[in-house]
C-alpha cells in the first residue's frame, strides 16, 4: 500500500484525469472537417456512392495519415453561380477548410469567363471572411469557343488563387489526362457520356489531387492552432 498521504494521492488522481481529458481533447481536435464545393464531378455522378470523388478522396487521405471528414457539397449541374448561391450555408461552423471545384458546367454552357471569375471570387471572399483556407481546383477549357475564351477561362483559376492566397490544383483531370494532355488517353477512364470519370478514373484523379488536399489539411490545422 502506498505511503503517500491521501492529499497527494488525490492530487495525482486529479492530474491523471486532467491529462487523460487533455489527450482525448487533442485527439478529437486532430480531425479536420473540409467541405468539397463542386458540381457532378464532386457529387459522384453515375457511380455507386463509395466510388465517388469524396469517399475515394477521404479514404486516400486516411491512408496517407490525415484524419479528415470530407463533406460532399457537390450538386450535379451546378455552375459557379450556383456554388456562390449556396456557399454561405455550406460553410457550417465545424468546417475548417474548403475545396472549390467548379466551372465545368460554365464551360459546357459557354458562360462568359468574366462571370465565372466573379462568382469564384465571391466564393473565395466568403471563405476569406471566415479565415478558412481554400484549395481551388481548376479546369482546362477546350478550344470550342475560340482562343480568347480559352485564355480567359484557364487564367481565372491561377489569378484568383494568387489574389486570395489559395492553394491551386491547376487541372481536376490531371490524373487521367496523360503526360501529353492527350484527350484519347482520358476516354478509357470516362463513363459513356464522355464527361464524367468512371471509378478507376476517379481513383487516378484522387491520386493526383490528394497531395494538394493534404496541403489544405495542413493549412486548416495551422489555422485552428492557437498562436
Amino acid at each position: 500500500m502506498s505511503s503517500l498521504p491521501y492529499g497527494a494521492l488525490n492530487w495525482r488522481s486529479k492530474a491523471a484525469a486532467a491529462i487523460l481529458l487533455l489527450t482525448a481533447s487533442m485527439a478529437q481536435a486532430e480531425e479536420v472537417t473540409l467541405v468539397a464545393l463542386g458540381d457532378s464531378l464532386t457529387q459522384g455522378y453515375g457511380l455507386p456512392e463509395e466510388a465517388g470523388f469524396v469517399p475515394q478522396m477521404e479514404a486516400w487521405l486516411e491512408e496517407n495519415g490525415a484524419d479528415v471528414e470530407l463533406i460532399n457539397a457537390g450538386v450535379s449541374g451546378d455552375t459557379t453561380a450556383g456554388g456562390l448561391a449556396r456557399v454561405e450555408w455550406s460553410l457550417t461552423p465545424e468546417v475548417g477548410g474548403m475545396i472549390v471545384a467548379l466551372g465545368g458546367n460554365d464551360l459546357l454552357r459557354g458562360i462568359d469567363p468574366a462571370s465565372s471569375r466573379a462568382n469564384l471570387r465571391g466564393i473565395l471572399e466568403a471563405a476569406q471572411a471566415r479565415g478558412l483556407p481554400v484549395l481551388l481546383v481548376g479546369l482546362e477549357a477546350t478550344g470550342n469557343y475560340g482562343a480568347d475564351y480559352k485564355t480567359a477561362f484557364d487564367a481565372m483559376y491561377p489569378d484568383l488563387a494568387g489574389e486570395f492566397d489559395a492553394l491551386l490544383a491547376p487541372d481536376f483531370f490531371a490524373g487521367i489526362r496523360g503526360a501529353a494532355g492527350d484527350p484519347q488517353a482520358m476516354r478509357r477512364f470516362m463513363q459513356g457520356d464522355g464527361i464524367h470519370p468512371d471509378a478507376e478514373g476517379v481513383a487516378r484523379i484522387v491520386e493526383a489531387l490528394g497531395p494538394h488536399v493534404l496541403k489544405l489539411v495542413d493549412r486548416a490545422e495551422a489555422a485552428e492552432t492557437p498562436g
